[in-house]
Order: structure tokens, then C-alpha cells, then sequence
């Protein structure tokens, strides 16, 4: 984290959204190191230390401003908070006394010594240990997200398309799964690393997404959540058991993603349409980056989800405007991703890429054969794409009803906005 000057430090008013960035950035780093040191049985005294760290932040860092390293500020905040609990709760002062000397013995020029199939980072190991096969595939993305990402439990319901619910019965199933089985702290086997790496790669999938169209009220684009995303597949995609096409792919798929950040927002803030950004603000590194980890996933013969979704965002990055995008295929990607990963949200993906290629009756014709479930029909994406299309097919009244509910179902202001700038 980089250090603040004293001039850079906010003023109080500004300090509690300072505190909110800084915790959202290191929210799952926080977690993921006081349990490596307490263990998995104490994760509720974990993740309410951590918690209460932020609150003294709050109130700490508007009186006083942002500390130079706030990052460690909050470590150490956490991690005193940890240890008085665990010494008020359980009275393990073994266990305690192990820790502290471990802390103390602890210098910034002692790191510790990892073996080449041992994941080296905290988070990252972590995700790998929520990840139990042991526990539902649905559980461990919840409890991932919600534990090591800092998600709410209405930011995930809004990324699983469920409900608050389920989410909570989800996170309580693998939290108590993960008591039961008791998980060594260090990294699992290689033989669990390499059959939990789908279900790795599908939090970080998850984690850059939220990102890059945020479900938070306040901020449409979370910058930080997309760059701790790009970090942990980086390193994922760097060690061996992560070093596999499927990887390489949905890191390219970040990367090309991330490059358009920059000119997805207005001067106010608001969300920009694809076809009104300015396309010379988009990163040319990161495009390159992103077009050679694509390149990388082109080995062996697996052709994966993050494949086909690399190489649409290739499209559209490396077509020269909007009108010279090659829709065509576009759309026959999307076809591909139907066959790998069956969901109608891939089938009215590929309607949008038809409609931009054949016209929106011909986007009209690929939806008339679905029938959306109820996750999707009560999403404002679906009656989205309807008003779109109905809206240039000129089917007014139509459209104005898929419009109208769009609108009210529309997670965000800066969502809202988006929609009727396309839809009216």
C-alpha cells in the first residue's frame, strides 16, 4: 500500500469514505492472516475483530487522519482486538502466548520460507481452504465472497440471483462444515489444490465483477476490488497448479475488461454505454497484457467459459469504434459459451450481438425460444434487453412495459441512469 503524506491525508469529513476504501482493499487480506494465526475455529472472533477494527478507524482516523501505513494500522488494530476476545472467550492462553511470540519475533525482513507447491499468499491460500471439497460448491462461493472479499450478504444475493436467505443458510452450512472438518491452516495437498481450483476461479471471476459494475449504491465501478482480483489471478496463474489455460484465460479476460475502466464513467461519475466512451482512454497496456495471457490460453485442448468470454471482450477491445465492431463473432462466441456453460443469460447475450449484426428482429427471434426462470424474469436485465429491442423493432408499448420494469427493478441509481439514456 502506498504510503500518505501529510499532505495527502483527508480532512475529517472525508475520512470515513477513506476508511471504507482502505477497508474494502484489505478486508479479506486482514481475515485471511489473523486465521492463519488463530485457526478456522475462530473465524466468527476474526471477522468481528476485524469489523471492529474499522469502527475505531471510523473514529480514529477522522480525529487524527489517515495513519502512513493505514494498512498495518488496521493489522494491528485487528489483531490486538483478536487476542483480547479469544483471551475474554476461551481462556487459550497457549494458544495465545504462540501467537504473540510468534508476532513478536516477526520483523518487516523476515518472510516465511515456502515449498513450490505452497501457496505463499494469505488470501489466496485461504480461498483455496474455503474451497473444500467438503463443502456445497454454492456454500464455498458465498462464504468466499462474504468472508475474504468483504461482500454484504445483498451484493451476493444480487450476483447469485437469490435471495438474502439462501445466502445466509449458504455462508452458516460451510462456516459450520469448515468447524466440523477442522482444515490445517497451511496449503491443502496438490491433489486438493487441483480439485478446488474451479471453484477458486469462479470467486475470483465474482470478486472482479462486482468490481467492474458494482452493486454498492454509492459506487458504480470499485476500482480496488477489480485490481485485488487481477492480483490473486496473477498469482494463481503463476504457481503450478493455477498455470493451466483456463486461468490464463479469465485473467486475460480481467485485463481486457480493466482496460476499458477508465472510460466507463462521465465527469459525474455516471456509467457510460459502450458505444459513448472514448475509446482513447482506454489502457493500451493493459489491452497487450491481456491479449498475451489470451494467447498463453490457447494450449492443450480445453476450450473453457473464460475462453469464450476473453475472446468477445477481445472484440470489443480491439475494434476501432462501436459501428466496426465484429458482431458476427461476437455472437458465435456466445453461441460457444451456450454449449460450454448452458444459462439463458448466454442466450440473451448472444440475442444483443445478433441484434447489432442482423437487426433487432433478428435478436427478437433468438429470445422468442427461451423461457426465463424466475431468477432472470425478475431481473432488470432481462426486461432490459426486451425494451431494447422492442424499443428498435418499434414496438412502443411493449418496450415501455419492459422498460418501466427494468427501471423499478434496477439495483443502482447509476444502473437506472444507464438504462434510460438506452432505453428511451
Amino acid at each position: 500500500m502506498t504510503p500518505t503524506t501529510p499532505e495527502d491525508r483527508p480532512c475529517a469529513p472525508s475520512a470515513p469514505g477513506l476508511v471504507e476504501h482502505f477497508f474494502r482493499r484489505e478486508y479479506g487480506r486482514l481475515v485471511a492472516a489473523l486465521t492463519r494465526k488463530a485457526g478456522v475455529r475462530h473465524l466468527e472472533s476474526v471477522e468481528d475483530a476485524v469489523q471492529s477494527s474499522l469502527m475505531t478507524a471510523l473514529m480514529s482516523w477522522a480525529a487524527q487522519g489517515v495513519p502512513e501505513d493505514a494498512g498495518a494500522w488496521l493489522y494491528r488494530v485487528a489483531y490486538n482486538n483478536l487476542v483480547d476476545d479469544l483471551r475474554r472467550k476461551n481462556g487459550r492462553k497457549q494458544i495465545l502466548e504462540r501467537a504473540v511470540d510468534r508476532v513478536d519475533r516477526e520483523s518487516e525482513d523476515e518472510r516465511p520460507v515456502y515449498f513450490a507447491s505452497e501457496v505463499a499468499d494469505d488470501t489466496l491460500r485461504m480461498l483455496f481452504i474455503c474451497c473444500d471439497d467438503a463443502i456445497p460448491r454454492e456454500s464455498q462461493l458465498v462464504f468466499a465472497l462474504k468472508t475474504l472479499c468483504g461482500f454484504s450478504v445483498s451484493e451476493i444475493a444480487l450476483r447469485l440471483f437469490t435471495s438474502d436467505a439462501n445466502v445466509y443458510k449458504r455462508f452458516a452450512r460451510a462456516r459450520d462444515r469448515l468447524r466440523e472438518i477442522a482444515p490445517e491452516l497451511g496449503t491443502p495437498p496438490l491433489d486438493a489444490l487441483k480439485s478446488r481450483l474451479p471453484s477458486v476461479q469462479a470467486v475470483l471471476y465474482q470478486l472482479f465483477n462486482e468490481g467492474y459494475l458494482s452493486s454498492h449504491a454509492e459506487e458504480a465501478i470499485r476500482r480496488e476490488l477489480c485490481d485485488e482480483a487481477v492480483r490473486l489471478t496473477t498469482l494463481l496463474a503463476e504457481h503450478p497448479i493455477g498455470a493451466v489455460p483456463g486461468t490464463f484465460a479469465l485473467l486475460a479476460l480481467m485485463l481486457l475488461h480493466a482496460a476499458r475502466l477508465g472510460a466507463r464513467r462521465d465527469a459525474t461519475g455516471g456509467l457510460l454505454l459502450l458505444e459513448e466512451q472514448d475509446r482513447s482512454l482506454w489502457d493500451r497496456e493493459g489491452m497487450r497484457l491481456g491479449a498475451e495471457w489470451l494467447e498463453r490460453s490457447a494450449t492443450g485442448d480445453v476450450f473453457s467459459r473464460f475462453h469464450a468470454e476473453a475472446g468477445i471482450a477481445a472484440e470489443h477491445c480491439f475494434a476501432t469504434s462501436f459501428d466496426q465492431t465484429r458482431w458476427k463473432e461476437i455472437a458465435n462466441l456466445y453461441a460457444m459459451l451456450e454449449r460450454i456453460d448452458p444459462s439463458p443469460l448466454h442466450t440473451m447475450n448472444r440475442a444483443v450481438a445478433v441484434a447489432e449484426w442482423q437487426g433487432p428482429a433478428a435478436g427478437l427471434a433468438v429470445l422468442k425460444a427461451v423461457t426465463p426462470p424466475a431468477w432472470l424474469a425478475g431481473s432488470y436485465l432481462w426486461d432490459a434487453v426486451l425494451g431494447d429491442l422492442h424499443r428498435r423493432a418499434g414496438n412502443v408499448e411493449i418496450a415501455q412495459r419492459h422498460r418501466d420494469r427494468a427501471l423499478a427493478s434496477a439495483p443502482t441509481e447509476a444502473v437506472r441512469d444507464l438504462l434510460r439514456r438506452r432505453l428511451r
